[in-house]
Order: structure tokens, then sequence, then C-alpha cells
């Protein structure tokens, strides 16, 4: 029985350890307190000053909105198909209102495109995959996958 759960913790940890190193490939939920941390702290005022280390995309949805619903699969495939050269946020503008009053959030999805260097670029609505790509090379700076 020992050597049962020596195994199945051995094997656990394995896999936590997989999710850990594959963890840029995914989508990250923020709220208040991790956006601030992660992409801008929005309390302190003052210049824009990105907190990230890769550019980024902030989707501001809600659960009930049906065009935030129709972008999500494509924001999934798009974080997959860029992987590492970008990181996807969604913030719940129902749970970060904090956030979302920040950045004068009123309609959505919208749609935060921030750069390495200089300012964010904001978009509302439910984008088509080519505008997505357009601005991750135009505004990102990344370039589309082979």
């Amino acid at each position: 029985m020992k050597r049962f759960l020596i195994i199945m913790l051995v094997a656990f940890m394995g896999t936590n350890s997989y999710a850990q190193s594959n963890s840029d490939a995914k989508i990250i939920h923020l709220d208040d307190d991790s956006f601030k941390e992660m992409v801008f702290d929005y309390e302190k005022g003052g210049d824009w000053k990105f907190e990230g280390n890769k550019p980024v995309i902030v989707d501001f949805y809600a659960d009930w909105c049906g065009p935030c619903k129709r972008i999500a699969p494509l924001l999934k495939e798009l974080q997959k198909e860029y992987g590492d050269a970008i990181q996807i946020y969604k913030v719940d503008t129902d749970k970060a209102q904090k956030v979302s009053a920040a950045f004068g959030i009123r309609s959505i999805p919208s749609l935060l495109f921030v750069p390495m260097e200089g300012k964010p670029t904001m978009a509302q609505g439910a984008l088509p995959k080519a505008t997505f790509v357009k601005a991750i090379n135009d505004v990102l700076g990344v370039k589309a996958p082979n």
C-alpha cells in the first residue's frame, strides 16, 4: 500500500510540474490584484508602466455575454498558436470591478492589446481572427507563427 501511495505521489508531482512548465501556453484569469501585478498597477496612477515580460491581450468579459462567449474559443486557439510569444489574460468584469472601472470598460468584450514598449490599444466587440492576427502583428509586434 505504501508503495502504491509513493508511486501516486510521484506521478502527481510529475503532472504538476508539467502543468507549471506549460502554464505560459494557457489563458490566465486575473482579478483586481493580480492585474496590478501582471499588467499595470492602475491604483498608483501616473504614466503607463507595463509589469509583464511578454506582450499581452487582456479580454474584459462576462460569463453572461454572448459575444464574449463567441470569441473565447478563438482566444484559446490564438494562445495555443502563439504559445510563449504572447500571453492572453481574461478579466471578468463582474468580479474585477476596480480594474474594469479604471479602464472605463462599458462595453464587452473589450480587448486591451499591450505591447512590451509603448502604450496599450483598446478594441471592442467580437473581433474576427484576422483582426486579432493583425493587431498581434501591428500592435504587439509579434509575427504569426508558421
